[in-house]
């Protein structure tokens, strides 16, 4: 599996940014959800994205690179692949929920589903530039 995160256009991170995969891109039919439908839910799902914090580390997960995909289905049924910092995190039992509900949130997302995945394991490189100056990790 790749590291296909949605992100605005321009925006840049350690973790691949490929609009594409989010779009349906990458398959063999494009999405039935017309492009500026998409590009709106795909802004406002990086916006809800951003407002789940890690409890123990001052960035947002979107920020911190923890999210590794974001699907858009034809169904509006969005499904997310994110991981924790690490398997022991304290948050791992919130976290995921707390995704779940900030996207289901959008306008337009029927529903959101979250995937916990350990490959390839999170690591500070991931961290967006952002992430990077909130946290003093130059």
């Amino acid at each position: 599996m790749t590291d296909d995160v949605i992100r605005p256009e321009g925006e840049t991170s350690a973790a691949a940014a490929a609009a594409a995969a989010a779009t349906g891109a990458d398959t063999e039919r494009p999405s039935a959800i017309p492009a500026d439908e998409m590009a709106r839910l795909t802004d406002e799902i990086v916006t809800a994205l951003k407002t789940v914090y890690d409890p123990e580390i001052p960035a947002d997960i979107y920020e911190l690179g923890l999210i590794y995909k974001v699907d858009v289905d034809d169904d509006r049924l969005v499904t997310i692949d994110m991981t924790l910092t690490t398997p022991n995190c304290p948050s791992a039992a919130e976290l995921p929920n707390q995704v779940e509900n900030a996207v289901s949130g959008v306008t337009g997302v029927r529903e959101a589903k979250v995937n916990i995945v350990w490959d390839p394991p999170w690591d500070p490189s991931r961290m967006s530039e952002e992430a990077r100056t909130v946290l003093d990790m130059w």
